[in-house]
């Protein structure tokens, strides 16, 4: 991407490192090429918004982090990440066992981390290049996290109803649970109320410049 910073320039290099890895020898390619299909829209939006919208540094990073846990999800089908294996393997104790969990929850993290890099995102955009005050353009972009967790989920239904069921299985991943819908945006939902709590606490420590948090002062520069 033209004009991208170091920092970016290395997240996109990190990023691709891990996609061409997660294809190495893929246990199921059909599938995971089928995950993919929302990389690469995801891909594509995030170039647009990078030349169209003005998106601030960093921007890139957070939207480069999610799109590569998806990537290692998919590789694996979301359920069948070895995510315990690989605690068992380093430090000797299952995740698992640890936390009492029946279920692989690789997905949940992929959801948390929809909402905590997705939101963050937003708010930067609303703030300093809309001008919106930070406040409602946290609600909002916890409202567009929501929003979209409900309309991927809907896609996951269509899914379901159209594909034969293991191919809908592999894709959606619910483990057998009837809820897996509804906590999958819960856990999006978390993530970007978390993220979005952050992201106002940190502009409300800045320095005061002019009797005004520094925040509150770019919105009324950007009006």
């Amino acid at each position: 991407m033209v004009g991208m910073a170091s920092g970016e320039r290395a997240a996109l290099g990190a990023f691709a490192a891990v996609l061409a890895a997660t294809w190495w020898r893929p246990p199921h390619p059909a599938e995971q090429a089928l995950h993919h299909s929302l990389t690469v829209l995801a891909l594509v939006a995030l170039w647009w918004a990078r030349r169209r919208l003005r998106l601030p540094p960093g921007s890139l990073v957070l939207a480069l982090v999610f799109l590569a846990l998806h990537s290692v999800a998919a590789r694996w089908l979301y359920s069948e990440v070895p995510y315990d294996e690989w605690t068992r393997t380093l430090f000797g104790w299952s995740l698992n066992e640890s936390l009492g969990w029946r279920r692989n929850n690789f997905d949940r993290l992929v959801h948390v981390a929809y909402g905590a890099c997705l939101a963050p995102v937003l708010i930067r955009w609303l703030v300093d290049a809309r001008g919106w005050p930070p406040v409602r353009a946290a609600v909002a972009a916890v409202e567009l996290v929501l929003s979209t967790s409900a309309l991927y989920e809907l896609l996951e239904w269509g899914v379901a109803m159209t594909l034969s069921p293991a191919t809908a299985e592999a894709y959606n991943g619910q483990q057998g649970d009837a809820w897996d819908p509804h906590k999958d945006m819960l856990c999006a939902l978390a993530g970007a109320i978390l993220a979005a709590c952050a992201v106002l606490a940190g502009r409300a420590a800045r320095p005061v410049h002019d009797g005004q948090p520094a925040g509150l002062r770019q919105t009324r520069i950007h009006r």
